[in-house]
């Protein structure tokens, strides 16, 4: 069922793109392939602090990551439009490759440091375009219970671009499909979203402090009982 959801799921998205040069058609259909895919696993989801971002504003979006599911959680629940910022090893796998590309979302390379340079200075070019940019910036899923500390590049973005950046917090996924593993467990998945953090007047050399100032955040979200959630905006799904 995961098999043919994505597959016709990403083949609508394909077409679409005929038709949408912009990748509207194709964000949307990849929000509905996230909400079903949650659905058919039968994971009850939530949404938290939705209300603190102004819907006209780009932002860049950083999470933690620890699961399979992270990717289709975050196109199911996230309240606002954006593109993903991965590694560019997925534009060379075809069909995904085709996919990712005509939605418009972004590679970055981790292998040479002059084309992540590059990469970089194109995402921001799209945030100061109008459009956010999603990264997960441990370099891939995290093995242990316990967060990496966090590449530069999502603050390199949010500087260059001027947009703030907003730490996120995923809960549940790790529980319900650890890393390694393909069999799915119950659980409750959450999405919490921080407050926004300004990057006005902020240099390249404020990066790294400011993604450890994000981490923090993150691991803060991650620690707030649900009760202390429970003031802002929320949805479910089962």
């Amino acid at each position: 069922m995961l098999i043919l959801l994505t597959s016709v799921m990403g083949l609508l998205s394909l077409l679409s793109s005929l038709i949408d040069s912009q990748g509207t058609l194709q964000h949307r259909i990849a929000c509905a392939w996230g909400r079903q895919l949650t659905r058919l696993f039968l994971i009850p989801t939530h949404l938290y602090g939705s209300e603190q971002l102004d819907p006209n504003q780009p932002y860049v979006f950083v999470s933690n990551h620890f699961s399979l599911i992270d990717t289709p959680m975050m196109f199911g629940l996230m309240p606002r439009p954006f593109r993903i910022l991965a590694r560019a090893g997925l534009w060379k796998i075809p069909f995904i490759g085709w996919h990712l590309d005509r939605a418009g979302h972004l590679p970055v390379s981790r292998s040479d440091a002059r084309q992540a340079v590059r990469n970089i200075a194109s995402a921001a070019e799209h945030v100061r375009a109008g459009y956010s940019i999603l990264l997960f910036p441990e370099g891939g899923r995290t093995r242990g219970e316990v967060m990496r500390t966090m590449k530069s590049g999502a603050a390199h973005i949010a500087i260059q671009s001027g947009a703030p950046i907003v730490p996120m917090a995923l809960l549940g996924t790790r529980k319900i499909l650890p890393p390694g593993s393909f069999h799915l467990r119950p659980g409750i998945a959450e999405l919490r979203i921080g407050t926004p953090i300004l990057t006005s007047g902020l240099t390249r050399p404020m990066a790294k402090s400011l993604m450890e100032q994000v981490r923090q955040e993150i691991l803060r979200l991650r620690e707030l009982p649900d009760s202390t959630t429970q003031g802002g905006n929320s949805g479910s799904q089962t």
